[in-house]
């Protein structure tokens, strides 16, 4: 089990990129959550195999038919032994 934090950048929020990660997330068995960030940017915590995760990443590279990716920044994290993938509606530091 490995955990992994993602940023994706380029036009991710406003066409459902956070719905999308989450149900390719349940597909494939990847834990974690995903979030929209005031910077215009998405970031996601992920927690799987790593195979599961290469494959997640992948998509992420792409996203949705109407995202924009830019570029996916990813950096080796904890693991925090997520249960499900969730969709973070509000970031309550803003």
């Amino acid at each position: 089990m490995k955990h992994i934090n993602i940023k994706v950048t380029g036009k991710v929020q406003g066409v459902f990129f956070r719905a999308s990660t989450k149900a390719v997330a349940d597909q494939i068995g990847v834990k974690g959550f995903v979030k929209n960030q005031k910077d215009g940017t998405v970031y996601i915590e992920a927690e799987a195999e790593p195979t599961f995760l290469e494959m997640f990443v992948e998509w992420c590279h792409n996203g949705p038919d109407k995202a924009e990716v830019e570029n996916v920044e990813i950096t080796d994290g904890e693991l925090k032994n997520y249960r499900n993938f969730d969709v973070v509606k509000k970031n309550l530091l803003w």
